[in-house]
């Protein structure tokens, strides 16, 4: 009975600590991007030493939560944090660039500010780059919680392993998927509803590369499917709305989907 509420205990213990982190996980990732995007929020600092200390409050938040990602206890958990907020700048420039990108491909936008206060997908990609340099320092949990509030808020599921290249522009956001082991290069353009996914769904696939290739330059329109690990879409290529793509596309390809239309004149 004894090594019953023992091993009880721990698993309660384990659980408890990953549950009172989850509602960290948001307020923590609003109050990082609102630091990092004052456009983004509503708060003003008086000086560089107040900027300062809400920044260090945002440190200690996410330590709090590496703490409860990790069960070795000679973790370095600290030197962890150091060295995500010492990768904040370079984030911030890719960042920025993708907002750039945005104000330059929607003939619709005032400002990047208009940007970065109020486009989805830009959201989307702000919590894929944070949530991708979380993943690769080996927490992949946490990094997951980032990524579905992003999903949450914007209706785009980006797998916070897969490699995204800057700038990068989604378009009205809603629907996009993109899965863990794509690689989308420098300066590609998606709509809203395309899917960048797995061929086939099956665990013993884990660890492979499930999930397409997209090189530089390419624009990708609505509802586009695109599947397969081996799948390449080469530079310069556009896809049209509706295509379902499962083989490689050469560069400075233009595929499209034809489909039949037939308008007859109402009865009366």
């Amino acid at each position: 009975m004894s090594d019953y509420i023992s091993n009880l205990y721990q698993r309660k213990y384990l659980q408890q600590r990953v549950h009172i982190c989850l509602p960290g996980v948001s307020g923590w990732l609003t109050d990082l991007t609102e630091l990092i995007f004052p456009v983004m929020g509503q708060r003003f600092f008086s000086s560089e030493q107040k900027l300062l200390e809400a920044m260090d409050n945002n440190k200690q938040k996410l330590l709090t939560i590496f703490e409860c990602q990790t069960d070795d206890p000679n973790h370095d958990v600290e030197a962890d944090a150091v060295a995500f907020y010492n990768s904040l700048e370079a984030i911030e420039k890719q960042l920025k660039l993708d907002a750039e990108f945005f104000y330059e491909s929607d003939p619709a936008c005032r400002s990047v500010n208009e940007v970065i206060a109020s486009y989805p997908g830009f959201y989307a990609i702000v919590g894929y780059r944070i949530s991708h340099k979380i993943f690769n320092m080996g927490y992949p949990l946490f990094a997951r919680m980032i990524a579905e509030n992003a999903h949450a808020k914007t209706g785009v599921d980006i797998h916070p392993g897969a490699h995204i290249g800057s700038p990068f522009f989604i378009d009205h956001a809603t629907g996009v998927v993109i899965g863990e082991t794509a690689i989308i290069g420098n300066r590609v353009t998606l709509y809203q509803g395309v899917t960048i996914g797995s061929l086939r769904v099956t665990k013993e696939l884990s660890g492979t590369k499930r999930h397409p290739t997209v090189e530089d330059n390419c624009v990708i329109y609505a509802n586009a499917t695109i599947l397969g690990g081996e799948t390449v879409i080469g530079k310069n290529s556009i896809i049209g709305g509706n295509v379902w793509l499962s083989s490689s596309v050469k560069p400075n390809s233009f595929v499209y989907h034809e489909s039949i239309m037939t308008t007859k004149e109402r009865g009366m």
